[in-house]
């Protein structure tokens, strides 16, 4: 299928992972539209390609929103979502449910109505609720019956609830991802709210050498972290191949690491002499977990390439940039 042309909108643009697929889409030539409202988002985020995207800042839980959102779009990425790091998605946050199934319902019934093509939605491995201590590579099916530990996770679930019901009952094609664990440059280093490897590197540029970082639960819990540019790839390609109202894993099952060996990877990166604490009385999330990517890899006839040390040092430089540039910034206030 080929893209270029194309109209194609992008919710929660600005944000991390929407910004790279921003990215990915203009290398395909694509009219690339962007709805964010920057609640997450940052302009920073879009700075480099303003030029050649327009931005559209609606609300998108809003009815209104979403029909000037989609008006002329082709194909729609709806990424936006409320959502935070383990201190948000633990909690049980109904005020975090709402609006994303606002979003979800108003996007997609505006969708409908301006006549969009394809439509791909962006869940989460938050749907799944794990089953045993060992560690689970959760399948598509294991999403049934749906029994998620968050809000957040339930707001996922009704998303594809609703895709599937409007591929079912309109002309428009929706598919569904199920992102796990993605990771790269441009996330949020804010300590109460990052994700596990912009936390961790935050920690490790701040701690002077011979001091320690402390790390959520016994770090023996386990994850297969994605890549931001594979995860871009990944949604592109179930956008052309698997918009037939069915949810696939979008993920990197062959690459699973403990908590404990990142800590370890991200202090290699460091050079320092760093040492490990742990503090189990903090949120840890689903002990055990990965993508069983097999439906994902016959589908799309592709897998992740980025390997975790090259995509972490990545990570690590980024934020040890960022940070010395914002102390540079608070210096001369």
């Amino acid at each position: 299928m080929d893209f270029g042309g194309s109209h194609v909108l992008v919710t929660g643009g600005a944000g991390f992972l929407g910004s790279h697929l921003v990215e990915r889409l203009l290398d395909e030539d694509c009219e690339v539209v962007i709805a964010d409202d920057f609640s997450r988002g940052r302009i920073e985020h879009i700075e480099p390609y303003e030029d050649e995207v327009e931005l559209r800042p609606v609300d998108l839980t809003t009815e209104v929103g979403c029909r000037r959102a989609t008006e002329g779009i082709d194909h729609v990425f709806h990424l936006a979502a409320s959502v935070g790091g383990i201190h948000y998605i633990q909690r049980e946050n109904v005020g975090g449910l709402t609006p994303s199934v606002l979003m979800n319902h108003h996007l997609l019934e505006a969708a409908r109505r301006n006549g969009v093509e394809r439509f791909l939605f962006a869940s989460s491995a938050c749907i799944y609720r794990q089953q045993h201590d060992d560690l689970n590579r959760f399948s598509e099916d294991q999403a049934v019956p749906a029994n998620p530990h968050s809000t957040y996770g339930w707001a996922k679930i009704l998303g594809e609830v609703g895709c599937r019901a409007y591929h079912e009952d309109t002309e428009m094609d929706c598919g569904m991802v199920r992102i796990f664990n993605a990771y790269g440059t441009r996330e949020n280093l804010d300590p109460d709210s990052s994700h596990v490897i912009p936390s961790l590197c935050r920690k490790a540029i701040e701690e002077p050498n011979g001091g320690s970082i402390e790390l959520f639960g016994d770090g023996t819990q386990e994850r297969g972290f994605m890549h931001a540019t594979d995860c871009a790839e990944g949604m592109l390609r179930a956008l052309e191949h698997k918009t037939d109202g069915e949810a696939i894993n979008l993920g990197n099952g062959n690459e699973v690491v403990s908590i404990n060996d990142l800590a370890e990877t991200i202090i290699d990166i460091s050079g320092k002499d760093l040492t490990i604490e742990h503090d189990t009385s903090k949120p840890t999330g689903t002990d055990k977990y990965a993508a069983d990517t097999t439906l994902m890899e016959e589908s799309l006839d592709w897998h992740p390439e980025v390997s975790l040390e090259d995509g972490v040092r990545e990570v690590y430089e980024w934020a040890e940039e960022k940070l010395a540039s914002e102390r540079a910034v608070e210096g001369t206030a």
